[in-house]
């Protein structure tokens, strides 16, 4: 198995991620638990997860993959030997079942994003902490000052971002520079062989930035 460092940070990940959304839905706690193990066996060492899985996203399973995910930590006890990726649920979603479905990326929506996915991962820190999507009715100096207290606490080792335009990304690695808060170290976006527009913009802001790419989807859902 590969490594590589994720962006600017001294975080080693493997070129594979264990992807973890339908834990909960169409995989068992065990069969959970089975493919832990069998990445491990592989070397893989990176594993995303997200407080809205898994999917498709309902009231009765939701979270529930950060639970599975908790509940092997404490099994175990090598929550150390992972990079562990969570993010918090973004506006415009649909969602109606997750802070009464008024998804926000402000301070109080952040803190208590993250402390709830804490509990449940049963463990002190995320190595990467993902925003997914932008959200335009919160200031983005209040969402990078709140990303920023995060990482000082300790409860977040680096910052990432998902579903975004690349002027929205640019704008916001800009403001962290210009206040001296956390960058963004990765970005979680749609790309593969079919789909490529993140060439145009968001890569090269990636470049310009340090950044590095883990995108999703990259096999097309299974089309490729």
């Amino acid at each position: 198995m590969r490594y590589r460092k994720l962006g600017n940070t001294d975080l080693d990940v493997s070129l594979i991620t264990l992807g973890t959304m339908t834990w909960g839905e169409q995989n068992t706690q065990a069969e959970g638990f089975a493919q832990i193990r069998r990445a491990q066996a592989c070397g893989i060492n990176f594993i995303d997860t997200a407080e809205m899985y898994p999917v498709p996203p309902k009231a009765e399973t939701y979270a529930t993959t950060e639970r599975f995910i908790g509940n092997w930590f404490k099994e175990r006890g090598d929550r150390a030997d992972w990079v562990l990726a969570s993010k918090i649920a973004g506006p415009g979603n649909g969602i109606s079942h997750i802070r009464d479905g008024q998804l926000k990326h402000n301070r109080q929506h952040i803190v208590a994003a993250l402390e709830e996915s804490l509990k449940r991962l049963q463990t002190d820190y995320v190595d990467l902490y993902i925003i997914h999507r932008w959200d335009y009715a919160t200031p983005i100096e209040e969402t990078m000052e709140a990303l920023h207290g995060l990482v000082r606490s300790g409860r977040v080792r680096a910052l990432g971002a998902s579903a975004m335009y690349g002027y929205q990304l640019h704008n916001l690695q800009a403001l962290a520079d210009e206040h001296g808060w956390t960058r963004f170290a990765a970005l979680q976006n749609h790309y593969n062989l079919l789909y490529r527009e993140d060439e145009r913009e968001l890569i090269p802001v990636c470049r310009q930035f340090g950044m590095s790419l883990t995108p999703y989807s990259p096999p097309a859902s299974g089309h490729l």
